[in-house]
């Protein structure tokens, strides 16, 4: 699957924190509920601060920011939720930690300091951080766990997008030129795309039986604009 989705997710934290009742001390806690489940307003503004910082974005903690993520923070809890009724298998900690590592070494030349340093500027402990990550392969590995097994890419898929791209997969891939040598990759991109769109297929389903429930005062008074589904302000 394409990982730039699920960390722009790629990728979202969100606790459960149960049903909303009308006190105005827990209400003040809650962003959205989403089915029984709710969304509390901390954990959209973890998510704001970790995505920021990987999309090298200013950190905007506004509440128009809050508004714009708000159908990604209602994504992401299905997500959740889909996981927690099912046994899918979950990364390890050295998933995790080989991840850190990557984007340590990626992006900030290795150094733990300038790492601590900079996720300190977004308000965000490590530990905070390596939670977003973990979530971020979780989705990941939910996705590939949960879609793959049922996409099909025929050899003759192959053959025809081989016909079509060609050109591009030489530039691509050097010293490659025939279709026995990128079979494999075209299998593998077709099947990306596949798994991309059965999950996204899976996803607006999911959206449009929904109930969601806004609480207008953590978004500056005013309801986020939102895609399908039973909205309740």
């Amino acid at each position: 699957m394409n990982s730039a989705r699920a960390l722009c997710f790629v990728l979202p934290l969100w606790l459960v924190v149960g049903v909303v009742h009308a006190q105005t001390a827990v209400i003040d806690r809650v962003a959205i509920v989403v089915g029984r489940r709710a969304v509390k307003l901390s954990d959209i503004e973890r998510d704001l601060r970790s995505s920021q910082l990987l999309n090298h974005q200013n950190l905007d903690l506004s509440d128009a920011a809050k508004r714009k993520i708000a159908d990604r923070v209602i994504e992401q809890e299905l997500i959740r939720q889909e996981i927690q009724t099912g046994n899918w298998s979950k990364p390890s900690d050295a998933d995790v930690e080989a991840f850190v590592a990557k984007i340590q070494k990626d992006r900030f030349g290795g150094s733990e300091r300038a790492m601590t340093s900079a996720l300190g500027s977004y308000g965000l402990t490590p530990q905070q951080f390596r939670k977003y990550v973990l979530w971020q392969l979780t989705v990941l590995r939910f996705i590939d766990e949960r879609f793959r097994p049922g996409v099909l890419v025929t050899d003759e898929d192959v053959q025809a997008y081989f016909d079509q791209h060609r050109d591009e997969l030489v530039k691509q891939h050097p010293g490659q030129t025939t279709l026995e040598q990128l079979a494999p990759v075209i299998r593998e991109q077709l099947i990306g795309e596949r798994v991309n769109q059965a999950f996204e297929e899976w996803l607006q389903q999911a959206r449009r039986r929904a109930r969601v429930q806004f609480i207008p005062a953590a978004f500056g008074g005013e309801i986020p604009a939102s895609s399908p589904g039973v909205v309740e302000p």
